[in-house]
């Protein structure tokens, strides 16, 4: 076996579960082979650099082997071979991530917390009768 459909080689090398997710991938200009945007019938052979977009991360990968069947992940590893710039590049997106602020802290609004709770309930309970208000009483 000389080439194979990069759908097919993709879905051994474990890129993605089912070969079904790989042609919706491929199909979405998500997988670049040798820097063109590859279709679904697209062969590749060993030697070929193929470009995957996989979330935040985007992985480049060298074709070493090719395999027709789903392996297991050791085997599948042998399959490809990452590049320097990818997992430096992986490397700093794990990076940034780790930095970064936690989006939930940011919402203001949604289900309040244990504290705000107590604090509506105290509130509730407390002075909301005894407060000054700008209607006028029925006494006058």
């Amino acid at each position: 076996m000389d080439r194979l459909r990069i759908d097919k080689w993709l879905w051994a090398a474990r890129f993605f579960k089912t070969r079904s997710l790989a042609a919706d991938e491929i199909g979405k200009h998500r997988v670049q082979v040798n820097g063109e945007v590859a279709k679904a019938s697209r062969e590749v052979k060993p030697g070929d650099k193929v470009t995957v977009r996989l979330g935040p991360f985007t992985r480049e990968v060298l074709v070493r082997g090719l395999s027709g069947q789903r392996g297991p992940a050791p085997v599948a590893q042998q399959l490809y071979e990452e590049t320097p710039e990818s997992l430096a590049a992986q490397a700093a997106v794990r990076e940034q991530r780790r930095l970064g602020s936690e989006p939930a802290l940011s919402i203001e609004q949604g289900r309040p917390t244990k504290r705000d709770r107590r604090d509506l309930e105290s509130a509730r309970r407390g002075n909301w009768d005894n407060r000054w208000s700008a209607s006028l009483d029925d006494d006058e």
